[in-house]
């Protein structure tokens, strides 16, 4: 693949992301958005490594370390939203003004 090709991807996934993160109302799809906005970043980030570097495993690594943070960024944003929709019974973004308990 070229990384004309690369680009053009990860510019949809960033694109689709952004898209997801402001036309929805629900957290769920909005945290979705957010992940698809992060995967074309790092998407961009690994074809320019692997375009401009050595040919080492630095570019790799460095995919596989973002991918197990935003992970773990995710897993806790889902059990944030856990708790939010077990304290008031709400999944959309109007229906939660603030979050005093």
């Amino acid at each position: 693949m070229t990384l004309v090709t690369v680009l053009l991807v990860a510019g949809a996934l960033v694109g689709i992301g952004v898209w997801g993160a402001l036309a929805q109302q629900s957290f769920v799809m909005l945290m979705m958005g957010i992940e698809l906005m992060v995967n074309g970043a790092i998407l961009a980030a690994a074809g320019f490594w692997a375009h401009a570097g050595d040919g080492g495993p630095k570019g790799q690594v460095l995919v596989i370390v973002a991918m197990a943070v935003m992970a773990v960024e995710m897993a806790i944003g889902f059990a944030l939203v856990a708790a939010v929709y077990r304290a008031r019974q709400a999944d959309l973004t109007e229906d939660i003004g603030s979050l005093k308990g």
